[in-house]
């Protein structure tokens, strides 16, 4: 049987806040029987954009992660909340706001944290997938049709299919060990999840500093080369998709001009600053390899 699921392109996201704001005006003050009772007019969203800021500059990158209620296929949220809870064919899970009345413990269930308590009206509540839409006709929820960037791509497919579908595009679900099993999925994750070690390249040429193009730079550990890159016409250099907390590295670096080294211990995202090479030929008046 065919079964919903959202696909969130992690790259896509600015920060806009289309998708939550689309999703306020959708449930405050409106009252959807059967699905959700009003969201509360202060309080927090059931859509929400989470920021993470790496580096430092001049080598900056923030990445954006919208996260809502998963649709689990295996939902802690119900193993607390009972009939609460229900879990329909096509795989979305609506939190039912007459028995859900009054039960913190429901919104303290999801390891996700993706239910809100509403103070107002003393009930759980999370994003619906925009089921009361589905049900009427639309093909797709809110949150895609205010996007403006393409971050999400709802999908109503076998379970099959969606299986092959993650494998091949590389999807990935959050937290995944938890075995909640979510009908949300991402694409380019690491983006969110992993670190860089960056840097520069520099030399004296001339009496002048300047920026080293095409320098080869490798990523060392345990003695092991595990990467290697090339500086660019900034001479500037990174390495992606790094594990947080992983460790000492070491730069090498290597060019007609000299070579540099630095070594590192990586926490989060880091830029190294500049690599000044110890010139060959200080009276060089270009950069060639």
């Amino acid at each position: 049987m065919s079964k919903w699921n959202l696909i969130i392109n992690v790259g896509r996201c600015v920060n806009c806040y289309n998708c939550v704001l689309a999703d306020r005006d959708e449930h405050s003050g409106n009252d959807f029987p059967g699905y959700a009772a009003p969201a509360a007019e202060q309080g927090e969203s059931t859509i929400r954009i989470r920021r993470r800021v790496q580096g430092s500059a001049p080598m900056v990158e923030t990445v954006y992660l919208p996260v809502m209620c998963n649709h689990c296929d295996n939902a802690p949220c119900q193993k607390v909340g009972g009939d609460a809870i229900s879990k329909r064919d096509d795989g979305i899970v609506l939190i039912d706001p007459v028995k859900a009345r009054g039960r913190r413990d429901i919104a303290k269930s999801c390891p996700y944290g993706a239910i809100v308590w509403n103070e107002e009206l003393q009930i759980p509540q999370t994003w619906i997938f925009d089921a009361h839409l589905l049900d009427s006709g639309w093909t797709i929820p809110r949150c895609q049709q205010a996007c403006p960037t393409d971050v999400f791509e709802a999908v109503k497919i076998d379970d099959s299919v969606m299986k092959t579908r993650a494998a091949k595009e590389n999807l990935r679900r959050l937290h995944e060990k938890l075995g909640a099993e979510p009908r949300v999925w991402y694409r380019d994750l690491d983006r969110w999840e992993t670190c860089f070690i960056g840097g520069s390249v520099s030399a004296l040429i001339g009496g002048r500093v300047e920026c080293v193009k095409d320098a080869k730079i490798s990523l060392v550990r345990d003695g092991a080369k595990i990467q290697e890159t090339a500086s660019d016409d900034f001479g500037d250099f990174r390495f992606d998709g790094l594990p947080a907390n992983s460790g000492a590295y070491r730069i090498e670096v290597r060019h007609g001009l000299g070579s540099a080294s630095r070594d590192c211990k990586l926490i989060e995202s880091v830029y190294l600053g500049e690599l000044a090479l110890r010139a060959v030929d200080s009276t060089a008046d270009a950069i060639s390899p």
